[in-house]
């Protein structure tokens, strides 16, 4: 047999079949061809699909939620998702239900907790009377109500719980706890990432029927309206002597809504929810850029002061575009869970420094949320004098706006004297009860963060 190639070119001399070549090597020869053009056609879709997940990093937004402990979530990612991504927030809506519940049944065992302490310490300026007990005898079942929704929503006893009582405010939740942040998104999404997750998940949902924990708190719906309208208990909240959550006053105010068998969340019931999660919850979020759909990724971080928490946040820090920092300023007169030695504002300075002086981080565009704006006017309303407990503050006047700017100029001067080279810092007051301006906050929250993302892309 003769072949017919080429002798001039290489490439042909090569690939040319041998001479003398009979069918059952020809057959094994192309089949051996064909296996070698399987594995190149394989490498080379294994390398396009990594190109495009490289070019899909590089197109996604990255954003790392920071802040101390109970900082609160006045801002994203709920108010990101209501802002920018109504079909995925309405998809989870209805499974923050449990979520409010145990916030408000929480409260409510938190005020039975201070009635039955007083009660028991026989304290002759107690007026309580026999129709309190009655009302906490009717409201013992919400004992159960509240571990089963902790059950449900994947909590754990918190590691701060034996911590000493803060001499600067006595306004510290009974029996904390926290939510393991991988549990509830999984309870949020009605699946979960792996086998053990679902397991837990769907073990938890099997034990504890939610309608049956709604059946509950309806049937003690008009015990809790009553002990929350009592005027022996206002009195105790007005002194502070009840442990209550920053939010809990909006949830009993709304107890009829909130107990009924019907009830389906509102945004407004949603932002006030106080959970406090450890470990690192990421949202993948789907945003509309003028016709252009875009991934933001927001990774949310636990607010723990341990430096093993914190040291949790390194892998974070990567190729991330933005920092939205969550500065609560309504705490210049509290004291951290974790270290009762150290005041909430303060932390959040020393915080704020860290993450300014990081040189994994000297190119990132830094946002700051001094958030809880709502509570900071309460305080000072009730006469409660900033410079006590923060005396650089010095004679400035107690009033809101005048601290708002005394620590938005604060929290600046720490990223300019801080940051290893110069970048883009911005300062923003949020508050839960405003929404407009909270929506105002985000839309020009994410144009900074687009100008920056795109200038780097293009000095890319």
């Amino acid at each position: 047999m003769v072949f017919n190639f080429d002798a001039a070119d290489p490439l042909a001399v090569i690939t040319a079949p041998p001479p003398n070549e009979t069918p059952g090597e020809r057959a094994a020869r192309e089949e051996r061809e064909a296996e070698a053009q399987r594995i190149s056609d394989q490498i080379d879709e294994e390398l396009r699909a990594e190109r495009a997940t490289v070019r899909k990093q590089e197109e996604m937004v990255k954003i790392l939620l920071l802040g101390q402990s109970e900082s609160g979530n006045d801002v994203p990612p709920p108010d990101f998702l209501i802002q920018f991504a109504r079909d995925q927030w309405a998809r989870e809506r209805a499974s923050w239900r449990a979520a409010i519940q145990l916030n408000a049944v929480h409260s409510v065992n938190a005020i039975v907790d201070a009635i039955e302490r007083s009660i028991a310490s026989a304290d002759p300026q107690s007026s309580f009377t026999s129709r309190h007990q009655v009302l906490l005898f009717r409201l013992s079942p919400l004992r159960r109500v509240e571990e089963d929704l902790k059950h449900m929503l994947g909590t754990r006893d918190s590691p701060d719980a034996r911590a000493p009582p803060s001499s600067l405010s006595t306004r510290r939740p009974s029996r904390e706890f926290f939510v393991c942040s991988w549990e509830w998104r999984a309870f949020l999404q009605g699946s979960s990432r792996d086998g053990h997750h679902h397991s837990h998940a769907q073990a938890t949902r099997d034990t504890v029927n939610l309608d049956n924990i709604t059946e509950v708190i309806a049937q003690c719906a008009d015990d809790i309206q009553e002990l929350w309208e009592d005027e022996l208990v206002q009195r105790m909240v007005q002194r502070r002597e009840i442990a209550l959550e920053d939010s809990a006053t909006f949830f009993l105010d709304a107890t009829s809504r909130i107990t009924s068998r019907g009830y389906h969340p509102t945004d407004d019931d949603i932002l006030r929810i106080r959970l406090r999660t450890l470990g690192v919850q990421e949202h993948e979020l789907t945003i509309d850029d003028e016709g252009k759909t875009q991934t933001w990724k927001i990774y949310d971080v636990g607010g723990s002061r341990t430096q093993a928490s914190r040291r949790a946040w390194v892998p974070y820090f990567e190729q991330v575009n933005a920092i939205i920092f969550l500065a609560p300023i309504s705490c210049f007169d509290e004291r951290l869970t974790e270290d009762p030695r150290v005041n909430r504002l303060e932390d959040s300075f020393i915080l704020w420094k860290a993450i300014c002086s990081s040189q994994l981080l000297t190119s990132t565009t830094l946002v700051i949320f001094l958030n809880k704006k709502d509570l900071l006017d309460k305080k000072i309303a009730a006469g409660i004098q900033v410079k006590t407990y923060l005396p650089s503050y010095g004679d400035k006047p107690n009033e809101t706006n005048s601290v708002v700017k005394y620590l938005a100029t604060k929290f600046k001067e720490t990223a300019v004297n801080h940051s290893p080279k110069p970048r883009t810092c911005h300062v923003y007051a949020t508050s839960v009860v405003d929404k407009r301006a909270t929506a105002q906050t985000l839309v020009s929250v994410r144009i900074g963060i687009m100008k920056e993302h795109l200038k780097k892309a293009i000095l890319l």
